[in-house]
């Protein structure tokens, strides 16, 4: 039996293994993915990061992952399936086998969620992409969409329009919801076009994206936009149906816990994008996994 398993290793769990090694716990990381680093392996430059200004996310995840091997912390790759409360302990059933540990650290993080518009499925990975820095590259010189409007929509629209000979922005709302200073730089880019209070109908093409059809929610009218890209950057949804019937959620799904990131089950803490809060961060996922860490091993001391 370990003392922790910490399910994750975006930034928050990555935090959390280290934290936890330092402290002597008897710990092990499961990863589902073939690298850790999270969402940040996907990020093209993090210029928020306290001393790492104008970062390459690749590089960031990659250090955090090397910053937890030198300590010595053990992982696994395998997919958590369930977590079961027992008095003994939690048993957390993987695709590789069961595993029992005194405390858990839930950091799942998030994932991107979808339009639901006709087409969208059928055609993503054939121009329909959910993270511009991975796939902007295949659309140089071509026109691309992205939609949404917050600093990730904001971010994509600007990363694109290095490479894309035409971006439309598209955002349902009236005004976008991005940092100001994103907002600022995105309009002054002259191959950036904005359609407030647009939703997208559909998504066009055959073998591969040749189209929009967009709705404008205050006239009615749709049109019909050729491009070759769509960029989905429309929020994300808690990696949290391990434990939904388990610990305290609110209606998005994300775990209940405060900043000492104890949720409502004993031995169970949240850490990261799965947490609710108000700024998800690579800055705040590195604390919360500090301060998840800190509140096991007290909890372990019991």
């Amino acid at each position: 039996m370990y003392d922790l398993i910490i399910i994750g290793s975006g930034p928050a769990g990555l935090s959390a293994a280290i934290y936890g090694k330092r402290a002597g716990l008897n710990l092990l990381v499961l990863e589902k993915n073939p690298m850790s680093g999270g969402q940040v392996l996907n990020t093209y430059e993090v210029d928020n990061y306290l001393g790492m200004p104008g970062a390459d996310g690749f590089d960031m995840g990659m250090k955090f992952r090397e910053h937890a091997d030198k300590v010595g912390v053990e992982f696994r790759e395998a997919s958590a399936l369930s977590i079961e409360n027992r008095e003994e302990g939690k048993l957390i059933r993987t695709d590789g086998g069961d595993l029992t540990a005194r405390a858990v650290i839930l950091a799942t993080g998030a994932v991107h969620a979808v339009l639901g518009a006709e087409g969208e499925e059928r055609l993503s990975g054939r121009g329909v992409s959910y993270c511009a820095t991975c796939d902007g590259a295949f659309f140089r010189g071509k026109t691309a969409a992205v939609v949404g409007g917050g600093d990730v929509a904001l971010e994509d629209a600007i990363y694109l329009a290095r490479l894309c000979k035409k971006v439309y922005l598209i955002h349902r709302r009236d005004e976008l919801r991005g940092a100001f200073v994103l907002q600022k730089e995105l309009k002054e880019l002259p191959n950036v076009e904005i359609l407030y209070s647009h939703v997208v109908e559909e998504i066009r093409g055959g073998e591969v994206v040749e189209g929009l059809l967009v709705k404008n929610l205050k006239t009615g009218e749709s049109i019909s936009l050729s491009l070759e890209g769509v960029f989905v950057a429309v929020g994300i949804r808690p990696g949290t149906e391990l434990v939904r019937d388990l610990v305290d959620c609110d209606e998005g799904g994300y775990v209940l816990a405060g900043e000492d990131c104890v949720t409502s089950v004993p031995g169970i803490f949240a850490a990261g994008d799965v947490r609710k809060k108000p700024i998800r961060q690579i800055a705040t996922a590195v604390a919360d996994g500090a301060n998840a860490a800190v509140s096991a091993g007290s909890y372990l001391k019991l």
